[in-house]
């Protein structure tokens, strides 16, 4: 137990770091469908956090974090955030629905385009996990390579706001 809640501490402390990476001036965007064919446009959520998940199935820190961020969606969702999980890596929609249900997904699945257009990426993903976190005001803020929790986001979202480093909280 006191392993696990160092291990918490010592990947806060990291992702805290890795959240000095902020403030894009741009606004970005993009557009993808979800596994039913919904589209989800990153613009679609101004107005709450964007948690924007790059991961695959193969992925065992993917798959580790997978329940956390649902219950972080849950509970955000109609308040002040969400969750998109972009899957990266070629697999038939069929599996990745069954995968998702099997998972208890609750976020929006987003397969990655199979063509080379990389207008959905925010910026590098140099390893999977990678997680962009986007303002209200639709601006990159901060991103972290390897897994992390719903209590990591929010604390970083309480202090951005609290910092005033970000419009619109």
């Amino acid at each position: 137990m006191l392993f696990k809640k160092l291990c918490v501490v010592v990947m806060l402390f990291l992702f805290t770091m890795s959240l000095s990476y902020a403030g894009q001036d741009d606004i970005v965007d993009f557009t993808l469908k979800d596994l039913s064919g919904k589209t989800h446009k990153l613009s679609d959520y101004r107005g709450k956090w964007v948690v924007v998940n790059y991961w695959a199935t193969w992925c065992p820190p993917c798959l580790e974090e997978i329940p956390d961020l649902s219950d972080f969606h849950d509970k955000h969702k109609d308040k002040d955030a969400v969750v998109l999980g972009v899957n990266n890596e070629e697999l038939p929609i069929t599996k990745l629905t069954d995968f998702a249900e099997s998972y208890l997904v609750s976020y929006p699945i987003l397969p990655a385009p199979r063509d080379a257009s990389a207008d959905y990426m925010l910026g590098p993903v140099p390893a999977l996990p990678t997680t962009y976190i986007v303002s209200p005001a639709g601006r990159v803020m901060a991103r972290n390579v390897g897994p992390l929790t719903g209590e990591m986001i929010e604390s970083f979202m309480k202090t951005a706001c609290k910092d005033k480093t970000v419009e619109a909280c």
